[in-house]
């Protein structure tokens, strides 16, 4: 970038100059900014990968969860029966927690009744 002769230019001439340098700013920034988005998202890639982790894992400990569940009920009331409770008392918890989560995003989104 070369700094503008004040003395030679003209008004018309500075607001050129003036425009360049303000492409070059808005350039520059843009590229800052793209930079800095893909260090975030590098970062955030880690963090995604053990948050997936660690669903799968809660997932899989909350089948085995359910499936014993069953398995103890089976020797007290059948295993038809067992599997019904079970099932049922699963179902009311996750519409208990569907209900929450739909709660919160209305509440985030402003609809709030």
């Amino acid at each position: 970038m070369d700094a503008p002769q004040t003395e030679d230019a003209g008004i018309g001439a500075l607001i050129g100059q003036l425009t360049e340098d303000a492409k070059d700013y808005a350039r520059a920034e843009l590229e800052y900014y793209k930079a800095l988005a893909r260090v975030k998202v590098a970062e955030l890639k880690g963090a995604a990968i053990a948050a997936m982790l660690a669903l799968a894992l809660a997932l899989a400990a909350a089948i085995g969860l359910i499936v014993g569940a069953i398995l103890t009920l089976a020797t007290l009331i059948g295993p038809g029966w067992a599997t019904l409770i079970v099932v049922g008392i699963s179902l009311v918890f996750a519409a208990l927690l569907g209900w929450a989560a739909a709660r919160g995003v209305q509440r985030v989104m402003g609809a709030t009744k």
